[in-house]
This record gives C-alpha cells, sequence and structure tokens, in this order.
C-alpha cells in the first residue's frame, strides 16, 4: 500500500444525489432478501391484508411485490423515491417508532442500483406509475391499477455490477427471499402471503399462507403450523408471561424436539424481526439445563413493549436492537421459559414415539383387517374354548387372560389411568414397559433417574444455598480497572454460589472462597471466563452452569444404574415421582426418558388397523 503524498492536500467534495444513493444502497440492500424485507414492510407499513411476492433468478432479474394496501396519490409519488422522505414519522421523536419502516431510503437506495417501477393506486383517486432507472427518475403517467401499490425491481445492482459478483447462486439466494418472507409472516398472522418464482416465464408458488382467523394464540398456532409444520405446533408451549411493562408471547418447543443447528430460532421485537445476540443468549440460558451443548431448541417469540423502551434506530438493516433495560428483558425471556418448560411436567415430544414406530418394521406384508373388540364374556368363552388340554375344565386359570385382566375386577400393580400408566415388566435390566389406558410407555430408568435426582439436587441448592470452601492461600488476580469494577457490582451474586471476592488495591481482586462443590478450581480463569460471558450477553451464567454441570455428574452416579433389576414398587414408585417432577420428559442431556406408544399405533404394526 502506496504511503499518502503529504504535499498533495486532499480536497472535500459534495458526493452527488446517485453516488449518495448507492453507499445508502450499500448499507439497506445487501442481496435480493433485502430488497423483499424493505418492499414488503412498506406493503405491511401501508396496511395491507394480502401481499403477493414474485421473484425471478434468485430475484437477480426480477422482485415484485404487489399489496392491497392504502396506496399513494399520483402527487407522492416523486417524493416517495426522495431520500428521508417518509409518511410514517416526523422526525421530532425517533424513540417512539411503531412501524417497520422509517428512515425513508429503501425506494431511493433501490432506484440507484436497479430498475424500478412504483404502480400505485389510492382511494378516490386514479392508478399512476413511475419509472426509476440507476437514479434517474422518469415523468410520472397515469396507469390502470388495483387499490394498492406494486413495487416491480429489474436487474437488481446492474448500476453497480461490481457487487453481482458477491451475489451467492440463484438457489441461495432464493431461499434467503423464502426465510425473510416467513419471517415476515410468522409476525403478521392476520395478512394473507404468496410468494412465487416467475423464472423462464412460468410462474411456481413456493410458499401460501392465507389469513388466519381467531384469537391471538390461535392465529399464531395457525401460521406456524402452515410455515414450521404441525409437529412443532404439537410440540410447543404457550408462551405468555409479563413484567414491567415488557409483554413475551408465542411459542416454544419442547427440549426432545431440538434441532443440531440454531436455524429455527425466530424472535421479534415490537412485531419486527430481529437477531440479537442478547436475546439469542436468553434463550440459550433458558434451554441449558434441558439440551446439550450440540442440540437448538425450536422457539417463535414475540416481545412487546412500549417503543420508548427500545432502540430499533442502530443498525442500518433495523436486525438488532438496543433495549433501555437489558437486563429485564433477558430476564423476561428466561424465566418465562424455564417457567413454561417446568410447567411442561414430564410431557416429551410426540415425534420420539413416531421415530420409534418409524424404526419398527413388521416382518412380511400384513393384510390389514379392523380388530372387534368383543365383550369380557366373550372372552373368557373364547379363552376356555382354546384352553389347552387339560386345563378345559379349570376355567378359573385360563378364564382371565394376563393381557385382558384390566378389563376386569383383577388388581393391578399401579394406576393405569396415571399418564405414565403401571409398570408391566422390566427388559434388559435397563427399560421399563408400563400399561396405561391408551397404550404403553418404555421408561429408559437410567435417563429419568438422573433427572429426578439432578432436579432434587438442584432443589437443595436453592434451599440451603451452595456452600463454599476458604482457599488456604487466597488468590490475586490482576485485571483492567473497568473489568475489576465490574465484577465487584457482581460480588453478592457471586458469594450467593459460594464465590467469595473483595478488591485488592489498584486493579486486582482477591478470591477467598470457592463453591466447595467444585473443589479444586483455576479461579482467575473462572473469573475470566464471566467477564468474556458479560461482555458477550450483559449478563454471566459461567459460574452457575459449572455448579449446575457438577450436580449433573453427581445426578448421574447417583441415579439407578444400567443393569440394576428393579421390584414393580420401585418401578411404579419411579413413574409416579416422574409425573410429579418438572422436565422429566428429558434427561440432563436433552433426550428423552420415555417414548410413549398409542394403542392404534401397536395395532397398525400388527396390521390390526
Amino acid at each position: 500500500m502506496n504511503a499518502p503524498d503529504r504535499n498533495i492536500r486532499p480536497e472535500i467534495r459534495q458526493l452527488d444525489e446517485a453516488a449518495v444513493n448507492r453507499i445508502a444502497a450499500g448499507e439497506v440492500v445487501e442481496r435480493p432478501a433485502s430488497a423483499v424485507k424493505e418492499l414488503v414492510e412498506n406493503a405491511l407499513d401501508a396496511a395491507a391484508t394480502r401481499v403477493d411476492i414474485a421473484y425471478a433468478d434468485g430475484g437477480k432479474t426480477l422482485i415484485r411485490v404487489r399489496d392491497d394496501g392504502h396506496g399513494m396519490s399520483a402527487q407522492d409519488l416523486p417524493l416517495a423515491l426522495s431520500r428521508h422522505a417518509t409518511s410514517k414519522i416526523d422526525g421530532t421523536d425517533l424513540l417512539n417508532i411503531r412501524s417497520f419502516g422509517f428512515r425513508g431510503e429503501a425506494l431511493p437506495s433501490l432506484g440507484a442500483v436497479g430498475r424500478l417501477t412504483l404502480t400505485t393506486r389510492t382511494t378516490g383517486e386514479e392508478g399512476a406509475t413511475l419509472s426509476v432507472d440507476g437514479g434517474r427518475i422518469g415523468a410520472v403517467r397515469p396507469e390502470a391499477a388495483q387499490y394498492g401499490t406494486t413495487v416491480t425491481l429489474r436487474d437488481l445492482f446492474h448500476a453497480t455490477p461490481a457487487r453481482l459478483k458477491f451475489m451467492r447462486s440463484d438457489r441461495a439466494e432464493a431461499q434467503a427471499i423464502a426465510d425473510v418472507v416467513k419471517r415476515l409472516a410468522m409476525a403478521e398472522p392476520y395478512v394473507s402471503f404468496t410468494l412465487s418464482d416467475v423464472s423462464n416465464n412460468e410462474a411456481r408458488q413456493i410458499f401460501r399462507a392465507d389469513a388466519a382467523q381467531g384469537a391471538l394464540f390461535d392465529a399464531l398456532e395457525e401460521r406456524m403450523a402452515t410455515i414450521l409444520g404441525r409437529e412443532f405446533t404439537d410440540n410447543a408451549l404457550r408462551i405468555d408471561a409479563e413484567r414491567e411493562g415488557l409483554h413475551l408471547t408465542g411459542l416454544a418447543a419442547l427440549p426432545t424436539y431440538s434441532r443440531g443447528a440454531a436455524v429455527a430460532q425466530y424472535l421479534f421485537v415490537n412485531g419486527r424481526p430481529v437477531r440479537d445476540k442478547m436475546l439469542l443468549g436468553a434463550l440459550r440460558a433458558a434451554y441449558a439445563d434441558v439440551l446439550s451443548r450440540d442440540r437448538h431448541p425450536v422457539v417463535a417469540l414475540f416481545l412487546n413493549c412500549d417503543p420508548e423502551l427500545v432502540d430499533v434506530n442502530v443498525h442500518p438493516a433495523k436486525s438488532e436492537v438496543r433495549f433501555r433495560d437489558p437486563g429485564l428483558a433477558r430476564g423476561l425471556v428466561v424465566s418465562a421459559l424455564r417457567h413454561a418448560l417446568a410447567g411442561a411436567g414430564h410431557r416429551a415430544s410426540s415425534t420420539v414415539g413416531g421415530a420409534m414406530l418409524g424404526a419398527m418394521q413388521p416382518q412380511g406384508t400384513p393384510q390389514r383387517y379392523q380388530m372387534d373388540r368383543p365383550s369380557g364374556a366373550a372372552i373368557r368363552s373364547a379363552y376356555q374354548m382354546q384352553a389347552p388340554q387339560g386345563l378345559a375344565e379349570a376355567p378359573a386359570l385360563w378364564s382371565e387372560p394376563q393381557g385382558v385382566s384390566a378389563r376386569h375386577d383383577a388388581p393391578v400393580d399401579g394406576p393405569q389411568e396415571a399418564p405414565l400408566g403401571a409398570a408391566r415388566a422390566q427388559v434388559h435390566e435397563n427399560y421399563i414397559i408400563a400399561q396405561t389406558t391408551r397404550g404403553m410407555v418404555i421408561v429408559d430408568q437410567h435417563a429419568a433417574h438422573e433427572r429426578l435426582v439432578y432436579e432434587r439436587l438442584k432443589r437443595q441448592r436453592a434451599e440451603n444455598g451452595v456452600a463454599s470452601q476458604a482457599l488456604l492461600i487466597p488468590e490475586i488476580v490482576e485485571l483492567s480497572a473497568h473489568e475489576t469494577a465490574h465484577l465487584l457490582e457482581l460480588a453478592p451474586d457471586l458469594a450467593a454460589l459460594g464465590l467469595v471476592i473483595e478488591a485488592f488495591g489498584g486493579a486486582s481482586i482477591i478470591v477467598r472462597e470457592t463453591p466447595a462443590i467444585l473443589g479444586q478450581m483455576n479461579a482467575a480463569g473462572l473469573l475470566r471466563d464471566i467477564l468474556d460471558e458479560l461482555a458477550d450477553l450483559g449478563q454471566s451464567q459461567s459460574l452457575e452452569a459449572r455448579i449446575d454441570a457438577v450436580l449433573s455428574r453427581m445426578a448421574c452416579h447417583g441415579s439407578v444404574r444400567s443393569g440394576r433389576v428393579m421390584r414393580v414398587e420401585e418401578m411404579n414408585a419411579l413413574l409416579r415421582e416422574m409425573e410429579a417432577t418438572p422436565l422429566s420428559g428429558q434427561c440432563n442431556h436433552g433426550r428423552p426418558t420415555y417414548v410413549e406408544l398409542g394403542l392404534d399405533d401397536i395395532e397398525k404394526l400388527f396390521g390390526r388397523r
């Protein structure tokens, strides 16, 4: 790189309007999906009840967004293509933003890098159209048009060809467009959306979501079933919590319905899709106790508050937000999710049973038939006729077959009507077979007891606190003045977890006591981990997570081991405790503790249905 010539003074000049718009487009319009996002948000701000999106070649050659919103007048069209011209705010209060858009940059930015055509009609006026090509605005012309607005963008980035080199394949860009549309469709369940690929002059519908009906949660579940599938809504918990002006609603999946990557985590703030690292950190913290590190929860959460409590003007694409009280928002997400997961009790994902059925392959192709349900008297008579020779004269030994005894007055080992039923057998010294009124349950005794012991240990910790041990030689940790001040603010919270720290002159901290449960440990390393988490998320869970990890290991070693033969009474006691213990549907690592099979499913395996 050549050094600048200090003898030549650079001249300060005003950039022309076209250059300014192309620079703004570089911030606002990163790829075709960014253009779709801006245009669909404009449609939603216009009170549209239907939005139709079409694209060709991954959005590189064509993007068209049509809505039935309130439209614009012919006089408004030139102004709409001027930078920082908007109908959504008056500029007096940038902290009271109640719309998706507010900067007035999207349309002029798109017009600066592509060929843009606006066609619109509003109530009581004729339709009008206006085109702009590479920043050059044409004249307003009359146009026959439906009520609402249609924005057509062709040849995106033709005015900045270098940008085209950074575009990905048509398929990748099309996938990004679909993701943007689906996120906005989640935010607006009462609006209809369609997305079509019109490449090669062939219209192919990619996505459709009709306007949902009913109350908020019913509409939300209907929309989520359309986008994420019915399996998600069947295995999701409703979230509804409020604290100091913040209101959190949405759906959060059970831990046993998780993903191998964080690709299904949808977060919204005042209806705006965001990717906020603080909220994502809160999500990880809420599920930390029920999922292993390589699994990720599936959620769709909506955080609503007064616009003055959150700043959305911190990112050109408006994908990040800043809360006035980030700790309050984070705490609400963590506590609401943990409360909902605990309230789910022993419930596990229904997909676990489906996966088990998929793994079972019946031998041959049996002829299916409808199984009759004879009466108890008919069963006794039939079994008496089928009795082996020598037992026909002893009906008492044969008339009550074991498989149907629950239908009569014979005693039952445990309540079948209980959610997890009555224990019937133990196989391979690890799996409990229980019979329910609807089918059967198979329980992994070690995984189930591990969760029960872990929850018991956590309750004891909450009641009695974390015991600490004084260090024979206190450890001195050298930090920066800022880091020291930050840690000392947290000293009371750390002491409650067994870590006692004090200031030690200058920028040093002395560690006098550590949690006894952690044994010998690197105090300096722990403090630096806490500081890193504070810098990243604004709050640290490092110490608590380490203690929980130790409790989890203790629970694993202290639980019923695989290979131990259990009596019926012990098996039933385990089932009853599972029903009464939060989170018992999954072990400490997020794996299911039991699988449930309905009687109908079992009969299908044998061709009886």
